[in-house]
């Protein structure tokens, strides 16, 4: 069952399984870059951590590489639990 990348619980592995625009704060220009990041369907992530008292910001990890995401950005990327 897909789940969005802020659902999944800190160190789980998943893939990307599409990016939507689910998010009033978030603009075309804000999801074209999510997928110049790497954020793009078949693409391996893991939640890393989230910041204090588990709010914001996230870290991700897309590929070999290391992001800090806001919450209305990780709820716009679905992912599939390895």
């Amino acid at each position: 069952m897909p789940l969005l990348l802020d659902q999944l619980a800190d160190g789980v592995h998943a893939t990307v399984r599409h990016v939507r625009d689910s998010s009033p704060d978030l603009d075309a220009a804000m999801l074209r870059r999510l997928a110049e990041l790497g954020f793009i369907p078949g693409e391996p992530v893991q939640l890393l951590r989230r910041g204090p008292g588990g709010r914001e910001p996230i870290a991700v990890r897309i590929g070999d590489t290391l992001f800090a995401l806001r919450l209305a950005e990780a709820r716009c990327i679905e992912v599939q639990p390895a």
